[in-house]
C-alpha cells in the first residue's frame, strides 16, 4: 500500500535546505512515508535528497512578490495530492492553511490535509529593525495574534528552538524539534576528528554575515590578534554591508588576511570549515532572534571539533556551550573581549580538548535522534501508517 505523502512547503528555504530536508524530511521518510520538498527554485526536476523528492518553481521576488504569490502556492498544495502539509515560513503557513481549510463552496482549493507549522524564528520581532521604536510594541501584537490565529487553524506547531512556543499559544499541539546536530556519518562529508597543531590561527565563520552577524567586531579582534592570525569567510553579506566591510577591512590593514567566500553547498562549507582553528558565532544584541539563535553553524564547529566563540546573552547557544564546555563566551560587543578569548585559544592541547568535547556532545545528547524521533512520533499520531508501510524502512535513530 502506498505510504501517505507529506508535502514540506516552503516559501523561501532552497530546495536542499538542512532542516527542511536533510533533517526533518529525511527522518519522515526513513520512518515510511513519501516526503516532498516544494520549494522556490528554476522549476526544472531535480534529484531526490535523503530520500526526499524535489520541485521547484518560479518566485516573484521581494516581500510584495512572496504575498501576491500565496494563492499560487496554496493550488500548488492543494494540488500535491500531500496528507499533510508542513509549512515553514508565515507566506508558507498562509498558504497551507488556505489549501487545506478554505470553505469548500466552488473552491478548488480545498485538500483537507492535515497541517504542521514549523517555526524557525520568533516572529513578532522581525519587524523591530524596519520600525520606529514607539510602533514595535503594537506590531509585535499583532503579529502574535496572527501566530496564535494560524496555530488554532493548524493541526500541530513544530518549534525548531526553545522560546517560540509561547507566541503560538497552543500547548497541547506545540512540540519542540531542536536544530540539533545530525551524526556524523549522514553528513554531506566524512570529518575525522580534528588535529590542532600550533602555529597562526585560522578563525571561521560561516553563514549570512552582516553588522548584526559581528563582522565588525570581527575585523576589530582580528586587528588585535598576533599578525599571523587569519579570518575565513564562508557566506554571503545580507544586509549590503559588503563594501563597508572591504573599506574597513583595508583601512585595519587587513585585507591579505582575510579570505572571503561565496556561499557554499553545505559539503563544501563543511570541509572549508573543518581546515579552521577557531569558529565564531557573533551574534549582536538588540534582536530577540539572535536571543534564541540555535544556528546549524554551531553544530557544523561542533561536529568538525573546532572551539567555538559566541555570545553570553545568547542563551540558547550559551547554554549548549557552558553544557558542552567546548568554547568560550564573550561580550560579543566588544572585541578586546573576542580578541582576548582568540589569545586564551592559542594553546592545541587546549583547543583540542574543547574540540572534542564539543563533537562528543554533538553526536550525543545534542544530536538530531531524539528530535527526529519527537517528529516521527508526531505524525504516527496525524497520519498513521497502514501496516504494510509503518516502520518499512529505517527508523531515526539510523539516520
Amino acid at each position: 500500500m502506498t505510504a501517505p505523502l507529506v508535502l514540506m512547503l516552503s516559501a523561501a528555504h532552497p530546495p536542499d535546505d538542512l532542516r527542511v530536508v536533510r533533517k526533518e524530511g529525511a527522518a519522515l521518510a526513513a520512518a515510511g512515508w513519501r516526503v516532498r520538498h516544494l520549494a522556490p527554485g528554476d522549476g526544472l526536476a531535480a534529484a531526490p535528497i535523503a530520500g526526499v523528492a524535489i520541485e521547484t518553481y518560479p518566485r516573484r521576488r521581494g516581500w510584495a512578490g512572496r504575498l501576491l504569490g500565496i494563492p499560487a502556492l496554496a493550488r500548488r498544495a492543494a494540488a500535491s495530492g500531500g496528507a499533510v502539509l508542513h509549512a515553514s515560513e508565515p507566506d508558507a503557513w498562509a498558504a497551507a492553511l488556505l489549501a487545506a481549510h478554505c470553505p469548500p463552496w466552488g473552491s478548488p482549493w480545498r485538500c483537507g490535509a492535515r497541517v504542521v507549522l514549523d517555526v524557525h524564528e520568533h516572529y513578532p520581532s522581525r519587524l523591530d529593525p524596519h520600525l520606529p521604536r514607539w510602533l514595535r510594541p503594537p506590531a509585535a501584537l499583532l503579529l502574535r495574534l496572527a501566530c496564535r490565529g494560524a496555530a488554532a487553524a493548524a493541526d500541530a506547531v513544530v518549534v525548531a528552538k526553545d522560546g517560540l512556543a509561547e507566541d503560538f499559544a497552543a500547548p497541547g499541539r506545540t512540540i519542540a524539534v531542536r536544530n540539533y546536530a545530525l551524526p556524523s556519518h549522514a553528513l554531506p562529508v566524512a570529518l575525522a576528528p580534528h588535529r590542532h597543531r600550533p602555529g597562526p590561527l585560522l578563525l571561521a565563520h560561516t553563514g549570512a554575515l552582516g553588522r548584526s552577524r559581528g563582522w565588525p567586531q570581527m575585523l576589530a579582534a582580528l586587528a588585535l590578534a598576533p599578525p599571523g592570525t587569519r579570518l575565513r569567510l564562508i557566506g554571503r553579506f545580507t544586509d549590503g554591508s559588503e563594501p563597508a566591510f572591504i573599506a574597513q577591512a583595508a583601512s585595519l590593514g587587513l585585507a591579505d588576511r582575510i579570505e572571503r567566500l561565496d556561499w557554499r553547498p553545505h559539503a563544501e562549507a563543511l570541509a572549508l570549515l573543518a581546515e579552521a582553528d577557531i569558529a565564531l558565532v557573533l551574534f549582536q544584541p538588540g534582536a530577540v532572534n539572535h536571543r534564541l539563535a540555535l544556528p546549524h553553524k554551531l553544530f557544523d564547529a561542533m561536529l568538525a571539533g573546532l572551539p567555538v566563540i559566541a555570545p553570553a546573552f545568547a542563551t540558547e547557544v550559551a547554554a549548549i556551550i557552558r553544557d558542552a564546555g567546548c568554547g568560550e563566551l564573550v561580550e560579543a560587543t566588544d572585541a578586546a573581549a573576542i580578541a582576548a578569548a582568540i589569545a586564551r585559544l592559542a594553546d592545541p592541547a587546549r583547543r583540542a580538548a574543547l574540540g572534542a568535547a564539543g563533537r562528543l556532545a554533538a553526536e550525543t545528547r545534542y544530536g538530531w535522534a531524539g528530535e527526529a524521533a519527537r517528529l516521527v512520533a508526531l505524525y504516527r499520531q496525524l497520519v498513521p501508517l497502514s501496516n504494510g508501510t509503518a516502520d518499512s524502512q529505517a527508523g531515526p535513530g539510523g539516520l
